[in-house]
């Protein structure tokens, strides 16, 4: 018999990101919660609250708090991580999303293996990034022009996913960011910073609004 996911509803006109990563616990809490408040820093009036964040883990401690040294290290970009839960990565959480950026290939590949046509919508963070800053800012629909933040984030998908094939890294280990669970804080710094410095060009590109 056919499997049927139920789907929360979204608010109107929204688009969804999905961190992913393998607890749920360091990487993709970093990611979200960093999105998040870049996010909620560039939208005003109706765009804000177009662009939904989430994040899961494919071997997700349900219902864990952040691990310690990750919300240190979001304290220290300025980031709040309280009522953090982490989640098990579930068929519906990929059925909802728009975009999916996971932290290593491997996660990658077990959210493509879950089906849901998620292959065109699914890359690692480092890898959307490095598309991202080849995509022409010009070619986008511009929210400051009357589009709605959700058209310029379809399109961005949709002209990363064209360009995957032709602009490859340089090493596959360059499009991955590594597991800090168990390591000193330090580790954790340097992975947050891996994890910002991703993000930013890819808020910019979603947005059309730069950093500050």
């Amino acid at each position: 018999m056919p499997r049927y996911i139920a789907v929360t509803p979204r608010p109107v006109d929204s688009f969804r990101i999905l961190f992913v990563c393998t607890g749920n616990v360091c990487r993709s809490p970093i990611a979200e919660r960093l999105t998040r408040h870049e996010l909620q820093a560039r939208l005003t009036g109706t765009q804000a609250g177009r662009i939904v964040v989430e994040s899961a883990g494919t071997w997700g401690h349900e219902g864990a708090p952040m691990e310690a040294h990750a919300a240190t290290v979001l304290g220290e970009y300025g980031v709040d991580s309280a009522g953090f839960v982490g989640r098990e990565l579930l068929d519906e959480h990929v059925v909802g999303a728009d975009l999916v950026l996971t932290a290593t290939l491997d996660h990658r590949a077990q959210v493509i293996s879950m089906g849901h046509a998620a292959g065109l919508r699914t890359f690692t963070l480092k890898e959307f990034t490095r598309l991202v800053r080849r995509i022409d800012p010009s070619t986008l629909p511009d929210p400051r022009g009357g589009a709605h933040v959700t058209e310029r984030a379809r399109a961005l998908v949709r002209a990363a996913a064209a360009l995957r094939g032709w602009l490859l890294a340089s090493s596959p280990e360059s499009d991955e960011v590594d597991d800090p669970y168990g390591a000193p804080i330090g580790m954790f710094r340097n992975c947050g910073e891996e994890i910002f410095d991703a993000l930013d060009p890819v808020v910019t590109a979603l947005t059309g609004i730069p950093g500050h």
